[in-house]
């Protein structure tokens, strides 16, 4: 059976943040991920991981401002100080919290300025980060989104991603395959993760149409985790979904599919 963890930004939302840690173990996770733990201190964090008996599998380098509508700065020439200062803060927080790796959120290509030099500028900022994380024994992943949902998103695609890992040239970069980003931009999930199995470090999950749980769309979630299996993969499987309803009422697909 795959390994779970409860993305804590998405579901449990009936509750303040800091009371879904408590939920996401009641519910049975024995794993979390979210976007950012920065809001709140790193030792206020752990100690609610440690009372539940829960791992932190992922969190998210700083984005910018994410209130606004930024989703990441990675790709922003104007912004390299802060998004160098941004990896050394979630270097900070993933040793505290014994979070092995960490995802980039490259961000929307910025208006004015040219393609190239937005090119040039994701690929020294993941050089950095990479090599960064690396002397630490974290792993940074990259994640393609997909354009309906966050229209400009710099980085859209399988293809794209692997590319650029090429560009950048580090062992210690890896892909966050979202099959629900995935399943929009490009389909052909089950043979995307074959071929590309030993590039991939965290795979996230929602259905589609809706984003909700897995069984309410249009994708073979129980072929899918099967398929998961046969081929070798052993990371986490990130819940990142939106529930139809509150979050308990929705969680019957893991006996229902996954099994």
């Amino acid at each position: 059976m795959p390994k779970f963890a409860a993305n804590l930004t998405m579901l449990f939302t009936e509750r303040p943040f800091l009371e879904r840690f408590e939920a996401a173990s009641h519910a049975g996770f024995n794993a979390v991920e979210f976007l950012f733990p920065y809001a709140w201190p790193a030792a206020e964090i752990k100690a609610l991981l440690d009372k539940n008996q829960l791992k932190l599998v992922l969190h998210n380098l700083p984005a910018g401002d994410w209130d606004a509508g930024e989703r990441g700065i990675a790709c922003h020439p104007n912004r390299v100080g802060e998004f160098r200062q941004g990896v050394s803060r979630a270097i900070e927080y993933a040793t505290h919290l014994g979070v092995t790796q960490l995802n980039c959120l490259i961000g929307k290509v910025p208006e004015d300025v040219s393609q190239d030099l937005v090119d040039e500028t994701v690929i020294e900022n993941l050089r950095f980060a990479a090599n960064e994380l690396e002397k630490h024994g974290i792993r940074l992943l990259i994640e393609p989104i997909n354009t309906f949902d966050i229209p400009g998103f710099y980085l859209h695609g399988t293809s794209q991603a692997l590319a650029l890992m090429s560009k950048v040239g580090s062992d210690n970069l890896f892909v966050q395959y979202d099959i629900y980003h995935m399943q929009r931009m490009e389909g052909e999930i089950a043979a995307t993760l074959s071929k590309n199995l030993e590039k991939i470090g965290h795979v996230q999950l929602a259905d589609n149409p809706g984003r909700n749980e897995p069984g309410t769309g249009e994708l073979n979630y129980r072929f899918l985790f099967k398929h998961l299996d046969a081929i070798g993969f052993d990371g986490w499987i990130g819940c990142e979904y939106k529930p139809s309803a509150k979050t308990e009422d929705g969680l019957g697909w893991i006996k229902n599919i996954a099994n």
